[in-house]
């Protein structure tokens, strides 16, 4: 669906990370800081372009994900943010976010980071337990983590997250809900949390597979999960996506635009974008069904491929896109896409679809586009209508993709990528 007024939320990758953690898959390296100038350099270049190219089009959010984006001095911070101003138009209130290893959180850098213009900061806790931390790979102590929040808010920010992660190798019930005790002392806005999946590759993948860490446990992680939503809405937090629970007015706007499939653009390596006519005149060519595409992963070649990019004056197309050298992946949406990717996303929210929505994008409503899904999921009490919205029971949730995989294309469907919680 457009985003209202037809604004575009920016995602910014930052892949450097000081140490890497073993249970994570994202495009992001440590020990690569040599290559930090000329990559702030390149980003830059990138966004002042497509803010030329797109005729400088309204932020309504920025999103600073990677890696870890705090781990950048803030001198690079601040001028990444200053060129956002001049090559955007940045909304009113906008929401400007920042992960933040809570390791980087000296109440200085905060200081530093709020000034650069943040104002919204996202801290990557995931446990509060100093042993659950070093089985992570964690930097930082739980101490470290509670002081994040203590310094975030001392500076200025008034919108603070927090991650957790649940479902970890020996951590149990009575565990997790001493973290989440300790988390909800804390008065943050703001939390996502995320069960613990083994990705392929990753070093504690590869721990699990040598039987020298246990298999996560999927009945005891769903527990846990029950637990999160017991407590955090008797703290009186409103869970309002699988993974995300807020305060009254402080729900993340920018994954908002992932989940309501609003537009977006993403710059760095492997960062990925959705744009489609959405009330700006430079994206017209590219019709109400867009197109989607990413940032090459490698931050050598992405740096080598930016700093050589000179945008063609054509109107935007998925053919025009295909020809920028350090783009891959490029997709021009079709309808059956288009429309599996809106329910598959927008399933995730509490509040599910908007028929009326969907039928504006797609000039029919859910039920026409998809007569046997939406039978199906009705009937086996996967989703329920509620105000005009296709919804998950509150009791699906632990099993939603039994719902979503129902509305997909038979051939595999993009998600937008990066971690941009």
């Amino acid at each position: 669906m457009p985003n209202q007024s037809g604004t575009l939320a920016l995602y910014v990758h930052i892949p450097f990370c000081d140490t890497k953690c073993p249970y994570c898959d994202f495009n992001t390296y440590a020990g690569i800081e040599a290559l930090m100038p000329g990559y702030v350099s390149a980003l830059a270049h990138e966004m002042t372009q497509w803010g030329r190219l797109l005729g400088r089009p309204v932020l309504g959010s920025v999103f600073f994900g990677g890696g870890t984006p705090s781990f950048l001095p803030t001198r690079d911070l601040t001028r990444l943010m200053r060129t956002i101003v001049e090559a955007f138009e940045v909304a009113d209130g906008a929401e400007l976010t920042l992960e933040a290893n809570p390791g980087d959180m000296a109440r200085e850098r905060v200081r530093a980071m709020r000034r650069a213009g943040f104002n919204r900061i996202s801290i990557g806790v995931q446990s509060l337990d100093d042993y659950e931390l070093r089985l992570l790979g964690r930097r930082h102590t739980a101490n470290q983590a509670k002081q994040a929040v203590e310094a975030a808010r001392k500076v200025g920010f008034d919108n603070v997250s927090i991650d957790l992660m649940f479902g970890l190798p020996y951590q149990s019930v009575s565990g997790w809900a001493h973290t989440l005790e300790e988390a909800l002392g804390l008065g943050v806005d703001h939390f996502s949390l995320y069960a613990l999946t083994l990705e392929s590759g990753t070093p504690m993948e590869a721990e699990v597979r040598a039987g020298r860490l246990p298999e996560p446990d999927p009945d005891l992680a769903a527990e846990m999960y029950l637990l999160a939503q017991q407590s955090l809405a008797s703290a009186g937090y409103e869970q309002y996506e699988i993974s995300n629970w807020a305060k009254s007015g402080d729900t993340s706007r920018h994954n908002l635009t992932y989940w309501l499939s609003q537009a977006y653009l993403g710059v760095g390596p492997g960062a990925h974008s959705y744009l489609f006519a959405n009330g700006a005149p430079s994206l017209d060519a590219l019709g109400p069904l867009g197109a989607r595409f990413a940032c090459v992963r490698p931050p050598r070649t992405y740096i080598d491929g930016i700093m050589a990019w000179k945008p063609s004056e054509q109107p935007l197309t998925d053919e025009v896109l295909r020809s920028v050298d350090f783009l891959e992946g490029v997709e021009a949406q079709d309808e059956a896409i288009a429309m599996g990717e809106t329910m598959m996303m927008g399933l995730r929210l509490n509040k599910g679809v908007a028929d009326a929505d969907f039928r504006r994008r797609f000039g029919r409503s859910i039920a026409e586009a998809f007569p046997r899904a939406t039978a199906d999921c009705l009937e086996l009490g996967l989703l329920e209508w509620r105000d005009g919205h296709l919804r998950l029971l509150e009791q699906s949730r632990l099993v939603g993709n039994e719902a979503f995989h129902r509305f997909l294309p038979l051939h595999p469907v993009k998600s937008p990528g990066g971690r941009q919680t």
